[in-house]
C-alpha cells in the first residue's frame, strides 16, 4: 500500500469546556477539570442530564464587535478557534497566501438550532408562512466554514463535511487530499458542535450515551501544511499528521471496521503497531460504541496502548467535533506530559452509523 508524505500541523486553536486554548485543556487533562458554564448565557430548556459548555464564550474579545451578533453560536465557536490557530502561526499569512489557503470544516448539520428554529417558523408563523429572513442564512450547513473564509479573506477549497462523529477525521482526510493534489498550500482544518436544547434532548430521549455522560459542544482548528512549506516559512510544527484513513467498514461490526482502518493507515504511516504508546479514544460515554472501539483497537495492535486518553469524559459528547478535539487533546497531552506519552499516537473515532475513522498522529523531535 503506498505510503504518504506527513503533513503538519502548525496552528492550533480550540474552544472547549475547559477554556480557549490549548492550556486550559492540558490544566483540565491534569485533573484541573473544567469550570460550570452558564447556560443562562445559551438560553431554552434543557433535560435533566449533564452538560457541558464553553465558558464564559466572549467571541468580540477576539473578532471585534462588528457583526458577531448575527452569528450562531456554531460560527462563533469555530471563528474563535481559527482567529486563535492563525494567531498561533506568529504572523499573519500575506496575501498570496491567504489565496492558496483552504477551509474544511466538520460538522453534523451545522447549526442544529439554526435550522430547527428556521423550520418550526414555517409551522408557528401565519400563511403565507412569513419566516423571518435573518434566520435563514445560518440554517445552511456551510455558513460556518464560508464565514471563517469571509472573516480571515481565505480563497482556496472551502468545504463542509458531514459525516457524523467521524466528521473531524474526514475533514482531515479531504484537506489531506486537497493538499497532496496541489489545491491548496495549507488550509484550516478542524470541526464544530454546539450546545443547544435541540441536540441536548435527542440526546437525553434517545438514551444513547451512558447516565453520568455530558452533553458538550466545541470546535478545534487546526493550520495544516506541508513540512516543506512550514520550514519555508519559519513554522515550528506542533505535530505529524502521518496517515488518515476513513469509511463505512462495519455497519454489522464496528470492532472489525475500526480494526480494519487503524492497521490500513499504520500500512501507509510506515508505523509499526508496536511504536504506538498513546491512543486518543472518542466514544467515551456512548453505550456499547465505547468497549466496541477500544476492542477495534486492540484488534490491530494487541492491546490498548499505555497512554488512553478520553476527551469526552472531561468535555462531553460533542458528536461532530469530536475527532478535532481528540486531536486537541492529544496535542494538549503532549504539551503537558510529553516525554512519558511518546511520541506516535493514534486518534480513533466511530459512530453508530459503521462509519469508522484512524489518525496516525507523531510528536515532532524536540
Amino acid at each position: 500500500m503506498t505510503t504518504v508524505a506527513p503533513l503538519v500541523i502548525t496552528g492550533c486553536g480550540v474552544v472547549s469546556p475547559a477554556g480557549v486554548g490549548l492550556e486550559p485543556l492540558a490544566g483540565a487533562m491534569s485533573g484541573g477539570g473544567c469550570e460550570e458554564a452558564d447556560l443562562e448565557a445559551i438560553g431554552g430548556e434543557f433535560p435533566p442530564m449533564p452538560l457541558a459548555a464553553t465558558p464564559d464564550l466572549r467571541p468580540e474579545e477576539y473578532l471585534g464587535r462588528k457583526g458577531i451578533r448575527s452569528l450562531d453560536r456554531t460560527t462563533q465557536l469555530a471563528l474563535v478557534a481559527s482567529n486563535r490557530a492563525l494567531a498561533g502561526l506568529g504572523a499573519q499569512l500575506a496575501d498570496q497566501d491567504r489565496a492558496r489557503t483552504g477551509v474544511v470544516i466538520g460538522t453534523s448539520t451545522g447549526s442544529i438550532r439554526s435550522s430547527s428554529e428556521f423550520s418550526r417558523e414555517t409551522l408557528v408563523r401565519e400563511k403565507p408562512y412569513l419566516v423571518r429572513a435573518s434566520f435563514f442564512p445560518n440554517s445552511v450547513m456551510n455558513f460556518c466554514a464560508s464565514q471563517i473564509a469571509i472573516w480571515n479573506a481565505l480563497r482556496g477549497v472551502n468545504a463542509t463535511i458531514a459525516d457524523g462523529r467521524v466528521s473531524g477525521l474526514a475533514a482531515v482526510r479531504y484537506a489531506r487530499n486537497a493538499i497532496v493534489q496541489g489545491h491548496v498550500d495549507r488550509a484550516l482544518v478542524g470541526a464544530v458542535e454546539e450546545l443547544c436544547p435541540q441536540s441536548a434532548w435527542a440526546w437525553y430521549l434517545s438514551g444513547a450515551l451512558t447516565p453520568v455522560a455530558a452533553v458538550g459542544e466545541g470546535a478545534a482548528v487546526f493550520v495544516v501544511e506541508t513540512s516543506e512549506g512550514a520550514a519555508a516559512a519559519g513554522r515550528a510544527p506542533l505535530a505529524e499528521l502521518l496517515a488518515c484513513e476513513v469509511g463505512t467498514l462495519g455497519m454489522s461490526d464496528v470492532r472489525h471496521g475500526l480494526t480494519v482502518c487503524v492497521e490500513r493507515a499504520l500500512r501507509r504511516s510506515g508505523v509499526p503497531g508496536e511504536a504506538v504508546t498513546a491512543v486518543s479514544l472518542g466514544a467515551t460515554g456512548l453505550r456499547g460504541l465505547g468497549p466496541a472501539e477500544e476492542d477495534g483497537v486492540r484488534g490491530a495492535l494487541g492491546d490498548l496502548p499505555p497512554h488512553q486518553i478520553r476527551t469526552a469524559a472531561l468535555m462531553g459528547e460533542s458528536f461532530s467535533a469530536s475527532g478535532a478535539l481528540q486531536i486537541a487533546g492529544l496535542l494538549a497531552g503532549w504539551r503537558a506530559n510529553g516525554a512519558a506519552m511518546g511520541p506516535v499516537a493514534l486518534v480513533t473515532s466511530v459512530g453508530d452509523d459503521g462509519n469508522v475513522g484512524c489518525l496516525v498522529v507523531r510528536r515532532p523531535a524536540l
